[in-house]
């Protein structure tokens, strides 16, 4: 199923020819819209009438495979070796870019917000109008996911559950030592190592990450802090995985907290109390509603229970202090928001549902899960139990 582009049309309407990217193919736009990827930059020509590619030689015979344009030109077309020699990389770029875009009765092009400075003003040299969009057209096209890409999100989930799975493994085989800390196979089992056994998981499941958190005691109190060093029993270990499908470049999302041993009186208090939260922001969602409705429901539970948020004091250092939620999709964050700002929510919109607790006196808590939106609801992505201790 292809993207719905019309949005992008009425966008460009009467006052550009196109929508234009220079990119290479880890820049989300760049894959969605021309449906390829390669790791040198390459041009994306949008109209009404059809998608053009401008690639190296090396892509030419790939591009014409595998993207979804209906036409693909090569920069040696347009003389880019003899552009390059006497005008530099970027001017001499940009006159085949510029060449590329005659031949396509192309005057004036909308780009993305982070369109290269240098090469639009090199176009413009050549005489066309070069204009950044800061609508971000794509990104509200990409946040709604045609059936396809739920089932590519779906994926990468299942082998975020099974990466958890793995890590929740390790802390149940652990013991404990005489000092609190959780030993495997006669080692001090370390934030490290359960990424480790993380990354390898994924790995086996087709998917790959750059980091991943695993924070245990006071280094969960950040929502941010990737972890290390030894774990320990009866501190609070967040493990926040986000892998990204290697084949199809969709993300997961999914988060949860265990305690190995008996959790503090505060903590279990605030799982419960995130649980109550989550549950609240699930029942929430629905198509017609807000991000911020979402975000609401979250806060008032917190609230009600006498903890601080970011809504009620925006300084706030402990407590709530993130939003409930965010798309995911080619990007592991994307549109749309769930929090003060959060715009409505559409059927197809992949969002993430992430309630959590924070003090450093006091540690962590974080639960997440990956849902879709639908036309009378949501539909939950994730699969994987909600359970605080491991026995």
């Amino acid at each position: 199923m292809e993207p719905d582009f019309s949005p992008l049309d009425e966008f460009l309407g009467d006052d550009f020819d196109g929508y234009l990217i220079s990119a290479d193919g880890t820049d989300s736009n760049q894959l969605y819209l021309s449906g390829f990827d390669a790791p040198d930059p390459y041009t994306t020509l949008y109209t009404p009438d059809g998608i053009h590619l401008l690639v190296s030689g090396l892509e030419y015979g790939r591009a014409k495979k595998e993207s979804r344009a209906d036409t693909v030109s090569r920069l040696s077309d347009y003389n880019y070796r003899e552009k390059y020699t006497e005008h530099g990389p970027v001017v001499g770029k940009a006159k085949a870019i510029a060449g590329f875009l005659a031949d396509h009765d192309i005057e004036a092009v909308a780009t993305p917000a982070d369109f290269p400075l240098a090469t639009g003003d090199a176009l413009r040299e050549e005489g066309l109008s070069v204009e950044a969009e800061t609508e971000n057209v794509l990104s509200n096209i990409r946040a709604v996911k045609t059936s396809e890409e739920v089932d590519h999100i779906r994926d990468a989930q299942e082998a975020n559950e099974a990466a958890m799975r793995a890590a929740e493994d390790l802390i149940r085989a652990a013991d404990v030592a005489d000092n609190g800390v959780l030993h495997y196979e006669g080692e001090p089992l370390t934030s490290e190592r359960v990424k480790e056994e993380i990354e390898i998981t994924l790995l086996r499941h087709g998917c790959a990450l750059d980091e991943t958190i695993v924070a245990c005691g006071a280094d969960a109190a950040d929502p941010h802090d990737r972890g290390s060093g030894p774990l320990h029993a009866d501190e609070a270990i967040i493990i926040d995985i986000f892998p990204r499908d290697k084949e199809t470049k969709y993300n997961g999302d999914m988060t949860r907290t265990f305690v190995k041993g008996e959790p503090t009186p505060e903590i279990r208090e605030w799982f419960d109390l995130t649980e109550a939260a989550f549950h609240a922001a699930l029942d929430a969602i629905e198509a017609g509603a807000t991000g911020k409705d979402v975000h609401d429901a979250v806060c008032d539970v917190y609230e009600n229970a006498g903890e601080n948020t970011l809504r009620a004091d925006p300084s706030a250092e402990t407590g709530f202090i993130h939003s409930t939620g965010h798309g995911v999709g080619l990007d592991v964050h994307e549109l749309p928001s769930l929090s003060q700002a959060g715009e409505e929510l559409k059927p197809g919109h992949v969002i993430t549902i992430e309630p959590g607790l924070y003090d450093p006196d006091i540690g962590g808590v974080r639960i997440e899960d990956l849902v879709v939106v639908t036309e009378d609801g949501y539909e939950n992505l994730t699969d994987y139990p909600v359970e605080l201790v491991v026995e």
